[in-house]
């Protein structure tokens, strides 16, 4: 069984050989450890402290392409050196090396083929009250758009199984964390989390530049994956705020006898228009829907023989030491 451990990195030359040393050298069930660095564009020493740390692998990107599409790259490179489990970490040391055995455990079990960390988010004192409040926030509405019980969506500590690794699509440029969860939900991918524990803060989160910043965006991205994945729900409810008040309306017109209240008909006519025509795009991007079902299934077909054939992207590279 080989675990490779795939951290993302932009200009992490101050911290990546703390997470790197954090890392456990030996778990119970796997017989091989590697890691893997994804170098997302860095302008610092980040490739050559990993060279000499002992990295096994560096997928090289000369400019930053963000960390949706660092995540899927380490991903791509881990599939085709073999890993039978990936764990994704941060380079800033945030999770508890320690607990990659036990967020590898269900997966080892057989329990889950996807497996997210759970932080102490309300213990973790780094974080302020506004943080907590948007992280909890933002885990319910995850659990709701995914309809699954994951209590912390945005963390990045995770592991996958082969079979996981090969089903995840990453549409969006921002972040990975919150996509996969709704996409695992609605695929019925077998999904839970365990419990860790995190380190102190060595710096500050890139990710955003503010709360709000990462609210908007976040929500930007539950919204457009559910619609990617629910549609005919999502317009649904859409349709129903129009049509329904316009409907409401138009009763209204015919028991006040059908005379006067000229603007109450047109303003009804308007809205049930609209809930109607919202509708119809629903049943639209409904059968959309179901036809990128049937491309996610040939991309995964795609993606096995790609990786059954052992050539992995030219943006890889082995560190020899």
């Amino acid at each position: 069984m080989k675990l490779i451990i795939q951290i993302p990195c932009y200009n992490e030359e101050e911290t990546l050989h703390v997470a790197y040393n954090d890392l456990p050298k030996q778990i119970d069930g796997i017989d091989e450890i590697e890691t893997l660095i994804i170098n997302d564009g860095s302008s610092d020493r980040t490739v050559e402290v990993a060279k000499k740390l002992g990295v096994n692998y560096i997928v090289n990107f000369k400019r930053n392409k963000g960390l949706a599409y660092g995540f899927m790259a380490g991903l791509d490179a881990c599939l085709h050196l073999g890993a039978d489990i990936i764990v994704n970490t941060d380079a800033d040391n945030q999770y508890n090396g320690a607990d990659i055995g036990k967020l590898i455990k269900p997966i080892l079990d057989g329990k889950a083929d996807e497996v997210i960390g759970e932080r102490p988010i309300d213990q973790t004192e780094h974080f302020s009250a506004g943080k907590k409040m948007f992280q909890h926030l933002g885990s319910w509405v995850v659990r709701r758009a995914s309809k699954t019980d994951i209590p912390d969506a945005p963390s990045g500590f995770r592991a996958f199984s082969r079979e996981a690794a090969l089903r995840i699509n990453v549409t969006n440029s921002y972040t990975y964390t919150l996509e996969t969860i709704i996409q695992a939900g609605r695929n019925r991918i077998a999904i839970t989390s365990v419990p860790i524990r995190t380190n102190g803060e060595l710096r500050k989160s890139r990710l955003f530049k503010s709360m709000g910043a990462y609210m908007k965006r976040s929500a930007g991205v539950i919204i457009r994956t559910y619609m990617m994945y629910k549609p005919l729900a999502f317009f649904g409810i859409l349709s129903a705020i129009f049509f329904v008040p316009g409907l409401a309306l138009g009763i209204r017109f015919l028991v006040l006898g059908g005379t006067g209240h000229i603007q109450s008909l047109i303003l009804a006519a308007v809205l049930m228009m609209l809930g109607a025509q919202t509708f119809f795009m629903g049943l639209q991007a409904d059968l959309i829907a179901s036809n990128r079902k049937l491309l996610e299934d040939v991309q995964y077909r795609v993606r096995k023989l790609e990786v059954r054939s052992g050539e992995p992207s030219s943006d890889l590279e082995v560190n020899d030491k």
